[in-house]
């Protein structure tokens, strides 16, 4: 069978999930998944796009469509039950993996995706959201980016985030690098939100003395949904790389729940505190950047660099893939040390408990991991605050054997960080001061009361 008769049987009604009644009636009016039908029931007419049922296995009673809400609806089909195409599908035709708009007198932004919900439309196929495969899909989730900026638009890869590997990194900082050797008067990176803050913060660290803003951004809701976030969060990460005075790497997001601002956080500072919510990122231990409206870029804590296009990048874009993250909770067993340490991993960060705090029954193989020359940190459970091993008798033993506290540093950023230290550093020696040096604001020696925000906005 032919690679374009597969594609013509995958797309075929019999394969959509649905069956008896409602597979005959579809198949009477020639309707395939994807088609704009009308539905009458009852006297009442129902107008949407074909969806199919194939994820929920097979169906002969009722018929999903697509409102132009962008809502799906159920009906259930009886004999009396009018089916009509309105409007075929459409066929999608292919577009270039590259799109140039020109507008005199604004600046040259670049956007990069990487896929994600930021640009993700509904497949009719199967009913999935799935990442944007082109250029031209990125650009058509907000036609309005012609006003704000000469956009250059790229696709990197097309890949869920959760897939995003340490190699994905050092691949989106070189293809930032080339696109500001190019010109570009600022970057954004279109990302999955899950691991974004990932992400933020291996390009934070890969950059280093950036010359412009580099700004990635998400949505937590894809393009098709009435309460979608991915067109004000990147008009607003357009607007944020085109107009703002800074130089690092940001994650641009929803603020509060409605449409009134953006927030835009320091790259090694942000974290994901909730699944589904818009405002769903924020600083931690720290906080954001600059608020952004329609109308006006807003800072709120100064950036470590200010924008200037003469200065140098300099491009370090390797990270050592055999390091771990290690969360203790009670019961846990050595073992899984044992195991990092057995099969070649250089280091791992322990997530610990309060202050910085592991069982006692893991620290044998902490110490049999740091005299093989395994770097072992430390970091926090906790959400806000920073480790100090000098209060509590276990702390004081894993100092004494010498882990590493990360003092206030995100457990994931100090994951990327140490990534990022074996993979620049000559030996253990210097990849462990690395981790302690500041180089993107991860690391504050000071924390203030007025950082722990309990609820969700409070700028």
């Amino acid at each position: 069978m032919s690679f374009s008769s597969k594609v013509r049987k995958s797309l075929s009604l019999e394969d959509s999930g649905y069956s008896g009644l409602v597979l005959e009636k579809l198949s009477s009016s020639r309707i395939q998944i994807g088609d704009t039908i009308s539905v009458t029931k009852d006297g009442v007419e129902h107008t949407g796009v074909l969806m199919p049922r194939s994820q929920v296995g097979s169906d002969s009673i009722h018929v999903v469509i697509k409102l132009t809400s962008g809502y799906n609806i159920g009906i259930r089909m009886s004999q009396e039950t009018v089916v009509h195409r309105i409007k075929p599908r459409g066929r999608r035709q292919a577009a270039p993996t590259e799109t140039r708009i020109e507008t005199e007198g604004l600046p040259h932004i670049s956007i990069l995706s990487t896929g994600g919900t930021i640009a993700s439309k509904v497949d009719y196929r199967t009913g999935a959201v799935n990442p944007a495969l082109t250029a031209q899909d990125l650009y058509d989730t907000v036609p309005e980016l012609q006003n704000y900026a000469n956009v250059h638009a790229k696709v990197l890869m097309s890949v869920l985030s959760e897939n995003i590997r340490p190699t994905d990194w050092t691949k989106i900082a070189r293809a930032i690098a080339l696109e500001i050797e190019s010109g570009a008067d600022g970057v954004v990176i279109a990302h999955g939100t899950d691991t974004l803050g990932f992400t933020a913060a291996a390009l934070s660290f890969a950059l280093r003395s950036l010359p412009v803003p580099v700004v990635l951004v998400g949505s937590q809701r894809s393009s098709d949904r009435p309460s979608s976030d991915s067109a004000m969060n990147l008009t607003g990460a357009v607007t944020l790389a085109a107009r703002a005075n800074a130089a690092e790497v940001m994650v641009l997001m929803h603020a509060e729940i409605g449409d009134s601002y953006l927030h835009a956080h320091r790259g090694t500072r942000v974290r994901k505190l909730h699944t589904s919510r818009r405002d769903a990122f924020q600083s931690v231990n720290s906080r954001p950047l600059f608020r952004v409206t329609e109308t006006e870029i807003v800072e709120l804590n100064p950036p470590l660099l200010r924008r200037e296009l003469e200065r140098k990048l300099v491009l370090k874009p390797k990270f050592e893939e055999k390091v771990a993250l290690v969360k203790t909770y009670p019961g846990v067993e050595h073992s899984l040390l044992d195991h990092l340490i057995d099969t070649g991993y250089r280091g791992f960060i322990i997530e610990g408990t309060g202050l910085g705090h592991a069982p006692d029954s893991l620290q044998s193989s902490v110490k049999r991991a740091i005299d093989a020359g395994v770097v072992v940190a430390m970091t926090s459970q906790c959400i806000f605050g920073r480790t100090d091993l000098n209060v509590y008798r276990s702390g004081v033993e894993l100092l004494a054997a010498g882990v590493i506290p990360c003092e206030d540093m995100l457990p994931e950023t100090a994951l990327v960080k140490l990534m990022w230290s074996l993979a620049n550093s000559k030996d253990g020696d210097a990849a462990k001061s690395l981790l302690l040096t500041p180089i993107a604001g991860e690391i504050d020696m000071r924390s203030e009361e007025s950082e722990y925000i309990t609820r969700f906005g409070g700028v």
